[in-house]
């Protein structure tokens, strides 16, 4: 008896080695990696070089840094001067950081959509919003509007400019091709 134990015992532990040896993942040799390149070109803005880009999108205008097909990221400069409040924001797919260059704004953040229509996949749009909180913001402040968040700016007789940040949750798909 004690045998017989002695040789299943045996016989379990040469079974789990011979298993365990046939799990182990064929040995490969090392495959030869290098690190990646860069896919766009390096932008580096002196103050004098934002200062001009300010200059330049004085008109309610927009100046794309970075941003497009495959990002996930989208950078900015944004100009508004005395402009009514826009539509009401909420995106379920991107973050939004602002960070204001010059001027003020008054910001509505938080609350809820009044009547949302959504303008395209995860982009919602509506007249106002409702029980949101209102911000004055002003040169020097960092805005963090995190996705799903409902958000609003009103330029009405100010003068205001701001990076704007995108983050998206997944890369940029390309546009759709346009029809002849």
């Amino acid at each position: 008896m004690i045998l017989r134990r002695h040789f299943l015992y045996l016989l379990l532990l040469t079974s789990a080695s011979a298993i365990g040896v046939y799990a182990q993942p064929a040995t490969k040799p090392a495959e030869q990696r290098a690190p990646s390149t860069a896919t766009r070109p390096i932008t580096v803005l002196t103050g004098q070089s934002l200062d001009d880009l300010q200059r330049k999108v004085e008109a309610n205008k927009v100046q794309e840094l970075i941003g497009g097909e495959g990002m996930q990221l989208r950078v900015a400069i944004q100009h508004d001067k005395d402009k009514p409040p826009a539509a009401a924001e909420l995106h379920d797919n991107s973050d939004d950081v602002y960070y204001v260059l010059a001027g003020t704004a008054t910001l509505t953040l938080g609350g809820k959509l009044d009547a949302p229509k959504e303008t395209e996949p995860g982009e919602w749009r509506a007249p106002k919003i409702v029980g949101g909180q209102q911000y004055e913001i002003s040169k020097g402040d960092l805005i963090i509007v995190p996705r799903g968040t409902p958000h609003q700016r009103s330029t009405a007789g100010k003068d205001f400019t701001m990076i704007l940040i995108k983050v998206y949750a997944e890369p940029l798909k390309p546009p759709p091709p346009k029809k002849p």
